[in-house]
């Protein structure tokens, strides 16, 4: 007597946290948010200077919903916000579109936000496009703004990494001009950071490109010979210096000066500062 009691409880219990849990599932209004880890920073960092000769790039933004998947499409809405943006409308980035489509049986999508490499002055400069996502006619838009929102930083330069700081011995100082001379040349976007676990392990590595470019810059012309493929060209000035231009011959405005001087008669970089690249 007293088990088949306790059975019956068990089922009561059971049926009311079905109950339960059955109304907060279907009543409840679905939502609508980005899908990002909660350790991830509040702003994407992008630098069209990674990527020579690209004047747009596209920044995928995870849409996730809050709710259950159903049997056909709804449309939530990706507006920018303003206040909270310097980037400007179809200089720095392609229109949002007005909606949206979650597919019929999906939980996530992501949303192509396409920015440009089109202005002169993100080489100085970078700009910022923060965006946000809102329910529309289909979703409730009750989660909190900080993940509903999303920030893209991007330019067309280079800051000076963390890890140049434990390289300086042989890359010496830092200069974008240097940085991006490294980037074409090295093989490596990135060198270990001598503060790691195991950082020995990458040395010789790491050496390997520091080489790479320290023999580029000294031989650059049969760099050139070497690497056809890399789509980069040393062409002369129309004078009598005896300069050259390297460069890219997707991106021919991004010009690199190579200066000669006839008192050595040697060529060397000169980076945005107007000095000599050496390491």
């Amino acid at each position: 007597m007293k088990k088949n009691l306790l059975l019956i409880l068990f089922a009561c219990v059971a049926f009311v946290a079905c109950k339960k849990d059955e109304k907060l599932t279907y009543n409840s209004p679905d939502n609508i948010y980005l899908n990002y880890k909660s350790t991830d920073p509040d702003t994407i960092t992008y630098s069209f200077a990674y990527v020579q000769g690209v004047d747009r790039d596209t920044v995928w933004i995870p849409v996730i919903i809050s709710g259950q998947r159903v049997n056909h499409d709804r449309r939530f809405v990706l507006n920018v916000v303003d206040t909270a943006t310097t980037a400007v409308p179809s200089l720095h980035y392609e229109p949002l579109k007005d909606a949206y489509t979650m597919p019929a049986d999906s939980g996530m999508i992501h949303v192509p936000v396409i920015i440009k490499n089109t202005d002169k002055e993100l080489e100085n400069k970078s700009v910022t496009l923060t965006v946000r996502v809102s329910g529309g006619q289909d979703f409730g838009t009750n989660l909190p703004d900080t993940i509903r929102k999303k920030t893209i930083m991007f330019s067309n330069r280079l800051e000076r990494p963390q890890w140049w700081n434990f390289w300086e011995g042989e890359l010496k100082t830092y200069s974008r001009t240097k940085h991006q001379l490294f980037l074409i040349t090295s093989g490596t976007r990135d060198m270990v950071d001598l503060s790691t676990p195991d950082f020995y392990l990458y040395i010789p590595r790491c050496l390997y490109y520091i080489e790479n470019t320290r023999t580029f810059l000294k031989y650059p012309f049969d760099w050139i010979r070497q690497h056809p493929d890399a789509g980069y060209v040393l062409t002369k000035r129309n004078d009598s210096s005896g300069d050259y231009d390297f460069y890219s011959v997707n991106a021919p405005d991004k010009k690199f000066l190579l200066k000669y001087f006839s008192s050595v008669d040697q060529y060397k970089f000169i980076d945005e500062n107007n000095k000599e690249i050496t390491m």
